[in-house]
């Protein structure tokens, strides 16, 4: 049996990192991709593979990634080995972009979005206290973001507005089985 294939979507400060971080101290069973970015891995922020511009493109052009876009300004990319997990039958999830849902759904029709979302409020206090943007230029993120996702992909909402405990178990419930 194939293992089920998740993208996690959202806007900055929705707490898409600490969700995935919480799904995989939940679920060890669960892999959790590692992405590759053309971005020093001395930046911090989630766990990834710091590459330059030309080692991405040669990855790529050697076949390296199941999927890759641009977004930000950074290429990014999912090792092709890392999903291939789900032949054994393991569950994969990787921390996606609404920029490679359509080119996703195409390779895989099966994914399943999680759309990890919280009131502008709520993000706009986030991303001040993460200090990297001004309040305008957080304003005009949040007012130019679309959160639409391709329509024959099947999609789970988890509102992360609360506390922790609330966000982290909405996350988990959106990994169980449906049931039939």
């Amino acid at each position: 049996m194939m293992g089920r294939l998740f993208a996690v979507v959202g806007p900055s400060g929705a707490g898409k990192d600490t969700l995935i971080d919480a799904g995989r101290a939940a679920r060890p069973d669960l892999l959790i991709v590692r992405r590759v970015i053309t971005r020093p891995e001395a930046m911090g922020g989630e766990d990834f593979e710091g590459v330059t511009e030309a080692e991405f493109a040669q990855r790529k052009a050697q076949g390296a990634f199941a999927l890759d876009w641009r977004a930000h300004g950074l290429r990014y990319g999912l090792p092709a080995i890392q999903i291939a997990e789900r032949m054994t039958g393991r569950d994969v999830l990787f921390n996606g972009s609404r920029a490679a849902l359509e080119a996703a759904a195409a390779i895989y029709p099966d994914l399943t979005v999680i759309r990890v979302t919280a009131p502008s409020a709520v993000l706009m206090e986030r991303l001040l206290a993460r200090g990297r943007e001004t309040r305008e230029e957080i304003t005009a993120r949040l007012q130019r973001a679309s959160y639409e996702v391709p329509e024959q992909l099947a999609v789970v909402d988890v509102c992360n507005d609360g506390p922790l405990e609330q966000g982290v178990a909405r996350f988990l419930g959106a990994l169980q089985p449906v049931s039939g």
